[in-house]
């Protein structure tokens, strides 16, 4: 079962133990009396620590990892868990460590390692509350259905901030005087749009069955944003494969693309960091400064041009380039066309090359965008081509890249035809629907030395 919760098992630990390491290294520092201590006995403490954690963690995980409602719940558990940690320390003291130990500086960093530990969640869950409220980073949720399950899945969510979702409001034909309800479910298109949705949670029975989960799933392809079907039963779905997890929940997707595997998006973004840190370093370092000139020299007004551009999950972010055209008022809605008159000198020999392009690789860095994947479009053709083309904000579901595979099959340029856009969103959602990470070193590839990536470019 792909699931979020191993991870988050795994990542809650390393915090544990970090804490605990530098706990204990701070009251080595401080006291005299164990500065004394050789290499081996210093190892042999750490290591004694360390295990008694990782065993009551591993004790403790299924009553430590979700909090149901406030931080007064955490507050609760992590003193249960220190309780047995240090009880587990004391017995485990009796068996790895040498004759005469100090059982006061076991105590010592237990305090410790106790007191950071609150400070450290009670600091991290402010921030990550801050930034939910903010929009940082987090995926606005709709939940379809007000039933126990609803609730549940709804305090979940708002509970673990850790997990990345805000709830936004519920979709029900039922409880209308709740404030929470947003809509019926005839209204769900408009609300997932009006509320700039990214994912909706299904809890209602109605849509069990395969024709309205189908139907369903097609409302969500059209205005781009992911389902995600929430089985009453819990526990017989357990046992089946090709689930997800949200927090301590079971979750089906029945849209499963490569990307949504947590090690495959890990992947995908170490290589996005490394590649483009080289790129700016080895060779946007020195081509800014001789670029820039010529720019400036061939038409007044910015080195940069900054457009809004449809990013994952329906988010608007400036994509970066070179200027190659002149300044001009329509620069946001007219698309450039073959012999157009905008476009200067030196920058028919940047989009020629695609020199234009790279400083998107700054938007790579950033987050907002990749190294590989479908080209973002202009807001005015995220808007225009949704409407007449079926899935267009599927494209959306993974990062835009800075080269695609609609890209290097020629399918670049202007669109003055809807069949020029069609082929576009056919091969990206070929893309996306079958992606690996040797597919993206051959796109790469490809946009070096391949015959057709120049194809349309003017």
């Amino acid at each position: 079962m792909e699931s979020n919760e191993t991870e988050l098992k795994f990542l809650y630990l390393a915090f544990d133990l970090i804490i605990l390491d530098i706990a204990i290294s701070i009251l080595y520092s401080l006291s005299p009396a164990l500065q004394g201590l050789n290499l081996h006995d210093k190892s042999l403490y750490f290591l004694h620590a360390n295990l008694s954690e990782i065993i009551a963690y591993s004790l403790f995980t299924k009553r430590n990892l979700y909090l149901h409602d406030d931080f007064a719940n955490r507050f609760k558990r992590i003193s249960k868990r220190t309780i047995l940690f240090a009880v587990i320390l004391f017995v485990l003291a009796q068996l790895f460590l040498p004759p005469g130990y100090s059982r006061l500086f076991l105590l010592e960093y237990t305090a410790l390692f106790y007191a950071f530990t609150l400070i450290y969640y009670y600091l991290l869950y402010g921030y990550l509350t801050f930034r939910r409220s903010k929009g940082f980073y987090v995926h606005r949720v709709l939940i379809v259905g007000l039933n126990d399950m609803g609730v549940y899945l709804r305090n979940l969510l708002h509970n673990n901030p850790m997990l990345g979702y805000e709830f936004v409001g519920y979709v029900s034909d039922e409880h209308s005087g709740n404030q929470d309800v947003l809509g019926h479910l005839d209204d769900l298109a408009p609300l997932v749009s009006q509320n700039q949705i990214d994912f909706l949670f299904v809890t209602h029975s109605a849509y069990n069955d395969l024709k309205r989960s189908k139907e369903l799933l097609a409302i969500c392809n059209r205005i781009g944003v992911r389902l995600r079907l929430v089985p009453e039963n819990q526990y017989w779905f357990r046992s089946k494969v090709n689930l997800e997890s949200v927090g301590s929940l079971v979750v089906f997707n029945p849209q499963e693309i490569p990307l949504d595997d947590l090690k495959s998006r890990f992947l995908k973004r170490c290589f996005d960091v490394i590649f483009s840190s080289l790129v700016i370093l080895f060779v946007i370092s020195w081509l800014f400064p001789i670029l820039a000139i010529l720019i400036k020299l061939s038409s007044k007004g910015p080195v940069f041009f900054l457009q809004e551009r449809t990013g994952i999950n329906n988010r608007t972010f400036k994509c970066l380039k070179f200027r190659s055209m002149r300044m001009s008022q329509d620069a946001n809605s007219k698309q450039a066309t073959r012999g157009d008159s905008r476009i200067t000198r030196i920058g028919q020999i940047l989009r020629k090359t695609n020199l234009d392009e790279f400083p998107q690789f700054f938007n790579v860095f950033l987050g907002q965008m990749s190294v590989v994947g479908p080209r973002p479009h202009m807001l005015k053709h995220t808007d225009q081509y949704s409407e007449l083309i079926d899935y267009y904000r599927v494209r959306h579901y993974v990062k835009p890249g800075i080269t695609g595979w609609a890209q290097v099959n020629g399918y670049r340029g202007e669109t003055d035809e809807l069949w020029k856009m069609e082929k576009r969103v056919e091969y990206d959602m070929n893309y996306l629907e079958s992606w690996t990470f040797w597919w993206d070193l051959r796109i790469i590839f490809l946009t070096v030395a391949g015959r057709k990536v120049h194809m349309n470019a003017f």
